[in-house]
């Protein structure tokens, strides 16, 4: 099962601290992958969920690439990773409320509520009490409670 930590959260949303970088390392130093928002905004990435908040650069996302997934949150950030870049390096995605997407590596994103979907990733499943059985991981901001 993979194990996903919800912008850097892993027992309970902390929004002050969501999509920090340092936040992000927490995270993958206990062992976890980490989902992050990610804008491109005047030849910039930037981390934050809904607004642009934490510099960050392309080498900070290589250096970390295989525990990372991306949630592009403008357009700019997904052709950005689709147009220019090697997708087999950096592992993104872009979604809104679509039932499901499938990320660059061809993984089903499920949105909240929308489970069970055979060997997809459950987003929040503590929201809905969505059964995780048939899942291939979890993304969670209770991500420790899954290991």
């Amino acid at each position: 099962m993979i194990l996903i930590s919800h912008r850097g959260n892993i027992n309970g949303s902390t929004p002050e601290k969501e999509n920090h970088p340092d936040y992000i390392d927490q995270a993958i130093t206990l062992g976890y992958n980490v989902e992050i928002d990610l804008w491109f905004v005047e030849g910039k990435f930037m981390l934050g969920h809904d607004k642009p908040q934490y510099e960050v650069h392309t080498e900070w996302l290589y250096q970390r690439s295989d525990k990372l997934w991306i949630h592009c949150k403008n357009v700019k950030a997904f052709e950005f990773f689709n147009f220019f870049h090697d997708k087999q390096d950096i592992h993104y995605f872009w979604h809104e409320q679509d039932t499901a997407t499938l990320t660059s590596k061809g993984y089903i994103w499920a949105y909240p509520g929308k489970q069970p979907i055979k060997n997809s990733i459950a987003v929040m499943p503590e929201i809905n009490n969505d059964s995780t059985t048939a899942c291939k991981g979890i993304c969670s901001d209770y991500i420790q409670k899954y290991k």
